[in-house]
């Protein structure tokens, strides 16, 4: 049957990350003002710009070339209000979900790099070349 052989091919297909309502974005293009931000989208308006909407965040049309869809996905009715969504966000623990992802934790690590001083470059920089001759001494034995 058509509708079995379709539905075996959707159910393998490799890419999910799909643009839809609840869907999870990071905001990736550094001259805007969102960057680095979470936001849900709310409503699709056409091929290229989407609503988005997040906590703290105001609800505004954006290109979808400005952002980076997640695998996180908030299950929310199409143009819901900022506090079903806030309460969706929340009970869907997206905060907690990213954080714990692979990619959330890159972008901290890279933020936490981004924001050391100069003095906690140096502490980094000798723990490295310890460490470097430890391990240089542990293959020479």
């Amino acid at each position: 049957c058509i509708h079995r052989a379709l539905s075996d091919a959707l159910d393998t297909m490799p890419f999910n990350r799909n643009i839809e309502i609840g869907r999870v974005a990071l905001c990736n293009l550094k001259a805007d003002k969102r960057y680095g931000k979470l936001l849900v989208i709310v409503d699709i308006i056409d091929q290229n710009r989407v609503l988005v909407d997040a906590p703290g965040v105001k609800r505004d049309v954006i290109s979808l070339r400005r952002v980076a869809i997640t695998d996180l996905k908030v299950d929310i009715e199409r143009a819901c209000d900022g506090a079903a969504l806030e309460a969706a966000m929340k009970s869907a623990d997206v905060a907690g979900k990213w954080a714990a992802s692979a990619w959330g934790k890159k972008i901290a690590r890279q933020d936490a790099r981004a924001n050391l001083t100069d003095f906690e470059r140096f502490k980094v920089a000798v723990a490295r070349t310890k460490r470097s001759a430890l391990v240089k001494k542990a293959l020479a034995a």
